[in-house]
Protein backbone atom coordinates (compact mmCIF):
# COMPACT_ATOMS: atom_id res chain seq x y z
CA UNK A 1 0.00 0.00 0.00
CA UNK A 2 1.87 3.05 -1.24
CA UNK A 3 1.17 6.94 -1.29
CA UNK A 4 0.77 9.77 0.84
CA UNK A 5 -1.65 10.59 3.64
CA UNK A 6 -2.77 13.87 3.24
CA UNK A 7 -4.88 16.00 6.05
CA UNK A 8 -7.01 18.83 4.26
CA UNK A 9 -10.50 20.35 4.89
CA UNK A 10 -10.29 18.40 7.90
CA UNK A 11 -10.21 15.04 5.99
CA UNK A 12 -7.39 13.15 5.80
CA UNK A 13 -6.94 10.44 3.04
CA UNK A 14 -4.67 8.71 0.96
CA UNK A 15 -3.29 9.94 -2.74
CA UNK A 16 -1.44 7.48 -4.85
CA UNK A 17 0.42 10.59 -6.55
CA UNK A 18 0.01 13.68 -4.59
CA UNK A 19 2.17 16.04 -6.88
CA UNK A 20 -0.29 15.28 -9.76
CA UNK A 21 -3.66 15.62 -7.76
CA UNK A 22 -4.24 19.62 -8.46
CA UNK A 23 -2.47 22.99 -7.76
CA UNK A 24 -2.51 23.31 -4.55
CA UNK A 25 -0.19 19.99 -3.82
CA UNK A 26 3.70 20.50 -2.64
CA UNK A 27 4.14 20.70 -6.99
CA UNK A 28 1.55 23.42 -7.20
CA UNK A 29 3.80 25.83 -4.90
CA UNK A 30 7.37 24.85 -5.65
CA UNK A 31 6.76 25.97 -9.54
CA UNK A 32 6.21 29.90 -8.42
CA UNK A 33 8.95 31.54 -10.11
CA UNK A 34 11.47 33.70 -7.94
CA UNK A 35 12.45 37.09 -8.97
CA UNK A 36 15.08 39.41 -6.91
CA UNK A 37 13.27 42.50 -6.12
CA UNK A 38 15.65 45.99 -5.34
CA UNK A 39 13.82 46.66 -1.66
CA UNK A 40 14.53 50.86 -2.11
CA UNK A 41 12.22 51.16 -5.65
CA UNK A 42 10.41 47.76 -5.69
CA UNK A 43 12.07 47.18 -9.19
CA UNK A 44 12.05 43.70 -10.36
CA UNK A 45 15.71 42.94 -11.63
CA UNK A 46 14.74 41.72 -15.21
CA UNK A 47 18.50 41.68 -16.64
CA UNK A 48 22.17 41.94 -15.49
CA UNK A 49 22.33 45.06 -16.79
CA UNK A 50 19.85 46.03 -14.03
CA UNK A 51 21.60 44.48 -11.54
CA UNK A 52 25.04 45.96 -12.31
CA UNK A 53 23.51 49.32 -12.01
CA UNK A 54 22.24 48.56 -8.86
CA UNK A 55 25.20 46.54 -7.46
CA UNK A 56 27.91 49.45 -9.02
CA UNK A 57 25.67 52.09 -6.58
CA UNK A 58 26.47 49.93 -3.89
CA UNK A 59 30.03 49.73 -4.34
CA UNK A 60 30.29 46.25 -6.60
CA UNK A 61 32.86 46.15 -9.03
CA UNK A 62 32.87 43.60 -11.74
CA UNK A 63 35.92 41.15 -11.74
CA UNK A 64 36.94 39.29 -14.49
CA UNK A 65 38.59 36.51 -13.90
CA UNK A 66 36.17 33.99 -14.89
CA UNK A 67 35.21 34.18 -18.42
CA UNK A 68 32.20 32.10 -17.73
CA UNK A 69 30.67 33.69 -14.96
CA UNK A 70 30.05 37.18 -14.49
CA UNK A 71 31.24 38.03 -10.78
CA UNK A 72 31.43 41.58 -8.89
CA UNK A 73 33.25 42.23 -5.54
CA UNK A 74 33.60 45.35 -3.31
CA UNK A 75 36.68 46.40 -2.26
CA UNK A 76 35.88 46.52 1.24
CA UNK A 77 35.21 43.28 1.78
CA UNK A 78 36.21 39.73 0.69
CA UNK A 79 32.83 39.19 -1.09
CA UNK A 80 32.41 37.94 -4.34
CA UNK A 81 29.33 37.07 -6.14
CA UNK A 82 30.00 34.71 -9.20
CA UNK A 83 26.46 34.36 -11.57
CA UNK A 84 25.64 32.52 -14.45
CA UNK A 85 26.57 34.37 -17.71
CA UNK A 86 23.22 33.91 -18.78
CA UNK A 87 20.38 35.67 -17.10
CA UNK A 88 18.19 33.08 -17.47
CA UNK A 89 19.82 30.78 -15.58
CA UNK A 90 20.07 32.72 -12.41
CA UNK A 91 18.65 30.54 -9.77
CA UNK A 92 17.79 31.44 -6.36
CA UNK A 93 20.68 30.17 -5.16
CA UNK A 94 22.62 33.30 -6.53
CA UNK A 95 19.69 35.40 -5.62
CA UNK A 96 20.06 34.57 -2.16
CA UNK A 97 23.51 35.33 -1.96
CA UNK A 98 23.00 38.79 -3.52
CA UNK A 99 20.54 39.11 -0.66
CA UNK A 100 23.22 38.07 2.15
CA UNK A 101 25.76 40.06 0.62
CA UNK A 102 23.63 43.24 0.16
CA UNK A 103 21.66 43.17 3.29
CA UNK A 104 17.99 45.24 3.47
CA UNK A 105 18.85 46.42 0.18
CA UNK A 106 17.61 43.22 -1.94
CA UNK A 107 14.92 40.32 -1.73
CA UNK A 108 13.80 37.33 -3.02
CA UNK A 109 10.01 37.21 -4.11
CA UNK A 110 7.56 34.64 -5.54
CA UNK A 111 6.08 35.90 -8.82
Amino acid sequence: MSGVWLFRDGVVRRVENPGAEDGSSRQGSSSRRKVLVHTASNEVITSYAVLERKLNSLGWERYYDDPELLQFHKRSTVHLISLPMDFNKLKPMHMYDIVVKNKNVFEVKDM
